[in-house]
Parts: structure tokens; sequence; C-alpha cells
């Protein structure tokens, strides 16, 4: 974070651009209120006393997604019954000026905790059915390599994705995974078939977070519920089931800064297994300098990859707003390759791999 407050002006584009981003990737409803709240930023207004704190960079801290999260925690929660009338997530139905008539309400009345919330509280989606992103490119590492798999994810939240080889996936015509699992995920797909003929075997799986969450602690099961979208009922009911899962046997996450940890992870040795490093809609919240740093670590340990100890990088990550890539790095050959073209939030796949 930087010391430098932001105008008014400043802080009402990052909630247009916010609207404009939940609009084209499912969200009407925060669309609608962030339009309306950006409005009274401008103006000087209720929303903009939230934010007055805040000191940063607003889109890469997701500043407007802080405050709708934190409110749809007090939703959640039974502590804002007028707006959870107009919630879907709560039963409510959505009337755009009734709803934001209601926030306004529910930001009046939690001023302080909301405030706290704008300056310090990060965004933690843990968007599960982006691991039907993933699935196919760790076919891919398994078809290339034949070994078994040495999971390690920056970025973790509560871990959820590192459960991939856990759950049940329908990509398009294509079925695969666990048959018995509680949690089936469905995307579309376009392209050829992945690598259905490998066999995915998980070795061992480990995370880190600058802030984990513990899927065994109410409060941060709450946490991650409430930066679901309030009308995304499925999204909330496959976080709900992917929770269940995890909780049977929570993931080992660390709570350090990922160029360090990355450092540390690549520097065990794994011979008769594929390192893989991953992340999905995190490298945006990363600054500059940590990545350069991560990326060293992975360039410095390609370097001494062999096909007995290969080291795969793939993320799920992007620039526009419209789609993200699935992107593969395999050493010891070095080459990076784009797997395909998808939704952000995993309901697409064009495969191109």
């Amino acid at each position: 974070m930087t010391g430098v407050a932001l105008s008014h002006a400043e802080l009402a584009d990052a909630f247009r651009a916010q609207a404009r981003g939940c609009a084209l990737t499912g969200s009407p409803i925060y669309g609608a209120l962030l339009e309306r709240a950006a409005d009274d930023v401008a103006r000087g207004g209720l929303f903009a006393d939230l934010v007055s704190s805040y000191r940063g960079v607003p889109m890469l801290d997701a500043l407007p997604l802080r405050v709708l999260g934190a409110i749809h925690a007090l939703v959640l929660g039974g502590r804002a019954p007028g707006l959870a009338a107009f919630y879907p997530s709560t039963g409510g139905r959505f009337e755009a000026e009734g709803a934001f008539r209601a926030l306004c309400e529910v930001c009046d009345a939690h001023r302080a905790e909301l405030r706290e919330a704008a300056s310090t509280q990060r965004v933690q989606t843990n968007e599960v059915q982006r691991s039907a992103v993933l699935v196919p490119g760790f076919l891919r590492i398994a078809a290339r390599t034949g070994l078994p798999l040495r999971i390690r994810e920056i970025g973790s939240s509560a871990g959820l994705n590192l459960f991939f080889d856990r759950y049940r996936y329908e990509l398009g015509p294509h079925r695969i995974g666990d048959a018995a699992s509680p949690l089936a995920l469905a995307a579309r797909w376009d392209g050829a078939p992945p690598d259905l003929e490998a066999t995915l075997r998980v070795a061992s799986r480990r995370g880190c977070d600058v802030a984990p969450l513990d899927v065994r602690d109410p409060a941060h099961r709450l946490r991650l519920e409430s930066f679901v979208w309030p009308e995304q009922l499925d999204r909330l009911a496959r976080l709900r089931a992917a929770l269940e899962v995890a909780v049977r046997a929570p993931p080992a996450i660390d709570a350090e800064p990922a160029g360090a940890w990355v450092e540390t992870q690549l520097g065990e040795r794994a011979p008769g297994a594929a390192t893989v490093l991953f992340h999905s809609v995190v490298w945006w919240y990363i600054a500059e300098p940590e990545r350069a740093r991560i990326t060293r670590a992975m360039e410095s340990a390609g370097a001494r990859a062999t096909s007995a100890a290969p080291l795969a990088w793939l993320r799920m990550e992007g620039s526009r707003l419209e789609e993200a890539e699935l992107r593969l790095r395999l050493w010891p050959e070095g080459e990076d390759a784009l797997l395909a073209r998808v939704h952000w939030h995993g309901v697409d796949v064009r495969w191109v791999g």
C-alpha cells in the first residue's frame, strides 16, 4: 500500500471499472449497485466515507469487492435483513433502486465495520469451478511426464483447488475424475479432447497464502461465501460442497509471501515426481517485485529440471476482462504453451492445446 489518499474521481473510476467487470462476468446485481455506488463516491457521499481511509491501488486490491463482500457477509449472517430481501443468496428478489437504498442503510448502520474492511480485508475468492479449467492442464502434465504430481499452489485461500483430483467433471462430452465425488463441475468445452488417457496421481499437495482461511472455522467459511456474488447460487452451492470435501482432510497451507515460499518449495528435490506450481486469478494481486522473484525462482529451478524430476508452471491468468488463459510451461524443455482460452470463473473452455 502507498500512503497517498486517492481523489473521489479516482475512487469512482475504480468502482465503475469493477461494475463493468461484474456485469461482463455474471453479476448484473453488483454491476447495478456499483454503478450507483460510483456516483455516490464521485459526489463525496456515504461510499466515499467508507473508503476514505483506504491507501493503495483500488483495482489491484479489488477495493469495491472488499466493500461488497463485507456487506454480503452481514446479509448471509442475518445482520442485514432489509438488504437480504433483495439478495437471491438469502431468498430475496433484486430490484435495483430498492436494493441500493437498503445497501446504503446497511452501510450507515455498520459504517465503522465496513470502513475497517475496506482498509484491511483482502478479497478471498476460492472459486472451485476453476478446477474445471485446471484439470486438463494437470492431465497434460501427467501425460507428458508419466509421473505422479507434487502439487504446489500460491494464493491458495482455503485450498479448495488443491483437491482438484477429488471432484468429478463434465467438460462438454468428456467425463473425468472421481465418479463418487459429491461435487460435479460442469463446463462448456470447445476443441479437441483433453489428455483423457493420462492417469492423475497426486504425490503431495501444499499451498501458501498471505492470509489463509481454515475450512474448519465457521467465520472463515462465511467469509468465503461472502465473496460469491449474490445471484450466483450455483457458485455458492459448489463452494459449500467443496468445503465439505476439504474439511474431511484440511489442506496444508502456509501463511507466507509467495516469493519466499516458492523458493523454499523448489529447493526441495523430488525425484520420481513432477513438481507443479499452479495458480488461478492470483497474478494480478501480486506486486511486480514479488512476481519477478517467483519467475526467477521458476526459471532457476527449471534449468535444473530433468526428465526424472520435471518442473511445471500451470497458470490460469489473464489481462482482459473478457477472458483468461490457461498456460503451461514445462521443463526441462522450458517451452511455454497456451492451452486454452477460458471464462474467468471456469464455465467455458476453448481448448487449443
